[in-house]
């Protein structure tokens, strides 16, 4: 029986905050903050349990908790690097902790994201970093600092399997340098970072996939063109147990709008199989192929309104249990009965009818750590023991947030102006009845994404404002098959912003919005649609409000030419008269709703030099627009402190321009 019962308890004391927090300032604060516990991780014993709790700033401290003996949660390390963060963490044996680290620096103009891993022990010391050092000598600049494959390596204790980036050197004057190019793959020993190659370099290797057992069994094999860039057709191959030649698997066309063939996303062990996503009339569904050698391909799960999504794993050997897909509400299918059962028994007997989500579990899956979340609830996690069936409270993945009142997300379908009926969420604030409110409309980032139900943040921080809240699942989304997503949000721009601006129309009709007091607000892809709304129909929002946006779709192209994904851009984007008339910078006159812009310096995926010429174009034009700047950010403005200042300058500027 593990002694967890106070931790919720003397955690959530840490975060106590006062019930009347209902200004402006404090509301921003509360719902901008990052998650007060991130990765839940438990050691393979199940006796201890770590997580992430990120600071007001760039600060992150690890925790360790002993669930055996009770006690409070103690702070190991702590991270605090201004363009750097803690990905995740992962307990490689019962004393040492595996972290991979995500930055991004400014290399001559050019922006680069890196990952380093590293190996801690259990108390906070003895920091091994397990990522290879470059040197002078080293032609390139090694931003791959490998990806964890396995967590065990069958007969060798604290060992994991990592992939490695070889990157040649100058080899002038000398005979001791690395000729190797491509990716490779060792066995890390995490008490002292030496590394024995199991997988030697491979120049054409895009990544690897390891079985429970720690043996590599698949390989992603792509293509580079003359020019240096990734091409768009990609090869798997496999092995067969205890064999090390590679066999054909499939091969992926991703020169159209989406990627064509069997795509694995897991392999299972016990069965000899790995599972993998293949289209089937219209809609991705899950197969599974054998690879003892028979190469018989079996269909899983196909459903006829949306994809599967993927797989569900669990434990340290990342065991396939189910296969993931959205409706309404994301699901997933357990094809352990034992599990199936459990998620049920847990949904009923938690209020609020979460969605369950099994985060992680000790080696012998005996404990199992469960994430209990909905539309209106941030999260919890629970310690679930199997031998005593007993389940505990941990920790609240959102403490500021533990006292609020939410909005619940409503599944909605609108009409599009040619009669197609447009899936959404509509959230209205705690207690209204939903008639003449303030409304914004929030197209998803992407395109290639989708909405689904669950804990919003930014939602939230708006319904708690008084606002109603829609958000459309637009053709251009991915997870309604590949008739939904088209050419994509991009080249079917009109499509796209068309079923957006039908989103704020509908609101109207339906008495839910004041059509003076109607806004749209949109993070990436959705900033661009925001934005591009304004080009189609510049009377119906009043406000828009864009976070990360492309304005530009040459410009975009263009940003991308110094990097290998360059290819991948170029077709997303296409040649037409769509990149004229689908850049929001280049048709500034047709603006008539005042714009707030927000970017991040160090926003490699969409750089701020995008807002800075919406923001020139604009002024240009006599037009009213505001831009707020974070140094140092970048894509996601991860960064408590950044999020609340953005908040708090978005709610004013809706408040000032909506007459709120």
């Amino acid at each position: 029986m593990k002694y967890c019962s106070s931790l919720a308890a003397l955690a959530a004391a840490a975060f106590a905050a006062p019930l009347a927090a209902q200004t402006l300032a404090e509301d921003a604060s509360a719902f901008g903050a990052r998650q007060s516990v991130e990765n839940l991780s438990i050691s393979p014993s199940g006796d201890r349990l770590l997580y992430i709790q990120p600071g007001a700033q760039s600060d992150e401290t690890i925790y360790v908790v002993d669930l055996a003996n009770g006690g409070a949660p103690t702070p190991i390390i702590t991270m605090n690097e201004a363009q750097a963060r803690l990905n995740w963490c992962q307990w490689a044996t019962e004393e040492r902790i595996v972290c991979e680290i995500f930055g991004m620096q400014d290399s001559g103009g050019v922006l680069l994201n890196f990952t380093r891993v590293m190996a801690i022990s259990a108390d906070g010391s003895d920091t091994e970093m397990l990522t290879p050092s470059s040197s002078y000598k080293t032609m390139g600049v090694l931003q791959d600092g490998g990806d964890v494959l396995a967590l065990d390596v069958e007969g060798q204790d604290s060992k994991i399997l990592m992939t490695k980036r070889y990157i040649k050197e100058r080899c002038e004057k000398t005979r001791l340098c690395n000729d190797k190019e491509g990716l490779g793959v060792d066995a890390v020993d995490v008490e002292n970072g030496r590394a024995r190659p199991v997988e030697d370099a491979a120049l054409r290797a895009v990544s690897y996939m390891a079985d429970g057992s720690g043996q590599v069994r698949v390989m992603l094999a792509g293509d580079t063109a003359a020019s240096g860039y990734d091409g768009s057709d990609y090869r798997y191959l496999y092995r067969r147990k205890g064999e090390s030649k590679w066999y054909p698997l499939s091969s992926v066309d991703a020169g159209g709008p989406l990627s064509v063939g069997f795509r694995p996303v897991g392999i299972d062990s016990e069965k000899d199989v790995v599972y993998g996503l293949e289209r089937k009339n219209g809609y991705d569904a899950l197969y599974a192929f054998a690879l003892d050698g028979s190469e018989s391909k079996t269909l899983v799960m196909a459903l006829d309104d949306v994809d599967v999504d993927g797989v569900a794993r669990i434990g340290r050997q990342r065991r396939v249990v189910g296969a993931n897909f959205a409706t309404e509400r994301a699901y997933t299918k357990y094809f352990d009965p034992q599990l199936e059962k459990l998620a049920d028994a847990f949904a009923k007997a938690l209020p609020g009818n979460p969605s369950i989500t099994i985060a992680d579990a000790s080696a012998d899956e005996n404990e199992l750590i469960l994430i209990a979340s909905s539309d209106t609830d941030p999260g919890k996690a629970y310690l679930f023991e199997k031998d005593t069936r007993s389940l505990s409270e941990l920790l609240s993945l959102r403490m500021p947030l533990d006292s609020r009142s939410m909005g619940k997300m409503k599944p909605v379908t609108y009409p599009a102006a040619d009669g197609t009926q447009v899936p959404g969420y509509l959230t209205l604030p705690p207690g209204s009845d939903g008639k003449n409110l303030p409304a914004i409309v929030m197209p998803h980032g992407g395109p290639g994404s989708r909405d689904v139900w669950g804990f919003d943040w930014l939602v939230q921080f708006f319904a708690a404002r008084g606002y109603a809240v829609l958000q459309p699942n637009f053709r251009g989304s991915s997870g309604y098959g590949s008739a939904w997503f088209g050419k994509n949000g991009f080249q079917a721009w009109e499509t796209a912003i068309g079923d957006i601006n039908d989103a704020g129309r509908w609101l109207v009709s339906q008495g839910i919005a004041d059509a003076t007091k109607l806004a749209t607000v949109g993070w990436s892809y959705g900033g661009y649609a925001a934005l591009q709304s304004q080009v189609v129909d510049p009377d119906l929002f009043k406000a828009v409000v864009a976070i990360a946006p492309v304005t530009d779709l040459d410009l975009l192209r263009e940003e991308n030419r110094r990097y290998t994904s360059y290819t991948a851009y170029d077709r997303m984007i296409g040649n037409g008269a769509h990149v004229q008339n689908g850049s929001p910078a280049r048709h500034a006159a047709n603006f008539k709703a005042p714009v707030l812009l927000v970017h991040g310096t160090l926003d490699q995926n969409v750089t701020a030099a995008q807002s800075k010429l919406m923001e020139n174009r604009l002024q240009s034009a006599g037009k009213s627009v505001d831009y707020l700047e974070f140094k140092g950010l970048d894509h996601g403005l991860v960064h408590s402190q950044a999020r609340g200042i953005m908040l708090k300058r978005i709610g004013e500027f809706l408040e000032a321009n909506l007459a709120f």
